[in-house]
């Protein structure tokens, strides 16, 4: 039996499939305990430790499932080699205690699994925000250090309307860097501690978003937003939604990027949407979730659009995805009146 377990490809079945050696494990002791004449005692603990193997690599529903043949292994034997009532009867004591054996140690096994996981979140988290952090401040800290270079080397030839133009560049490019700190402390409040406090105020809806459109330096973003339209949020929230929708825009889908708002039964309905190909539908149900491969080589690590959706729930919104013909939609729906 040993030999022919060795040999079988287990890896290509499923990872429950080894339980079907729990069948002709109970068959030997069974067959062993008839062959001793019905003495239960030499295979007594090979019944727990048949439990016990399954305890540490299946979830405790196996131990319940096993039982049966157990009970059976156990039973068939003493009763074909005519034991008396008071020897089958220790099948009471004896099987209990093999399937709690097996319970438990299937029980502590899980939680050691789930603490495991939890280590490689945080590991993964870690990882993740440097990640993220180098990546993301990597283009506005160029911007400054060249902002530095000009005034250091030029600053005498420069007119005075040319070095503010210089010195406003360098002072956008630093808030945005402590943007970026304050979102990537934002990913910890909400999914961790799940607490964010918002600072709401009467926002004008375009300016927010030609504000954020300024950071990303490109020309393929077209805002289409009433100059008078007003919503109560946290301008700052706000900004990072419209910034990491509009980037996921640039890097996934094609000019131009079109940034739409309309309000709508006491709901603003802020749409962010490009022309390339769309999401593919294998990859919409992963779309916001931590890590999402569909960031996958553009630097990126996955939490851009999970960030904006849980900012949009914290404002008492949500965040869905809509197909375009062509392209991708991202809709925000934030409550105007919260």
């Amino acid at each position: 039996m040993a030999a022919v377990v060795w040999w079988l490809p287990w890896r290509r079945w499923s990872r429950y499939s080894p339980l079907a050696l729990s069948v002709p494990a109970f068959a030997i002791l069974a067959f062993s305990t008839w062959a001793f004449g019905g003495v239960a005692t030499g295979t007594g603990p090979f019944f727990v430790l048949v439990f016990a193997w399954a305890g540490l690599h299946f979830p405790p529903w196996a131990i319940v499932g096993m039982a049966p043949a157990a009970l059976v292994a156990y039973l068939v034997p003493l009763d074909v080699t005519h034991q008396s009532q008071q020897v089958i009867s220790s099948a009471v004591v004896l099987l209990p205690i093999a399937i709690a054996v097996g319970w438990i140690i299937a029980t502590q096994v899980a939680h050691l699994r789930e603490a495991r996981e939890q280590v490689r979140q945080v590991e993964r988290w870690r990882a993740a925000l440097t990640a993220t952090l180098a990546h993301d401040v990597r283009s506005p800290l160029t911007a400054v250090r060249l902002a530095l270079h000009t005034l250091a080397k030029s600053a005498d030839r420069l007119s005075a309307d040319r070095r503010q133009a210089v010195i406003v560049a360098a002072q956008r490019q630093t808030a945005r860097i402590q943007r970026l700190a304050e979102g990537l402390l934002d990913v910890e409040r909400v999914d961790i501690r799940g607490e964010l406090r918002l600072d709401r105020q009467q926002v004008a809806l375009y300016l927010a978003a030609d504000e954020a459109v300024g950071y990303l330096d490109t020309s393929d973003v077209v805002i289409d937003i009433d100059p008078d339209l007003i919503v109560c949020a946290d301008p700052h929230r706000l900004e990072q939604i419209l910034i990491n929708l509009t980037t996921n825009a640039l890097n996934h889908g094609k000019p131009p990027v079109v940034i739409q708002a309309e309000p709508a039964n006491g709901v603003l309905r802020l749409e962010v949407r490009d022309h390339g190909d769309g999401v593919p539908e294998a990859q919409q149900p992963s779309l916001f979730s931590q890590f999402s491969d569909t960031e996958t080589g553009t630097g990126s690590v996955g939490l851009g659009l999970w960030i904006a959706r849980e900012l949009a729930r914290v404002h008492g919104g949500d965040l869905q995805y809509e197909p375009a013909d062509p392209g991708a939609r991202f809709v925000v729906t934030l409550p105007l009146n919260p």
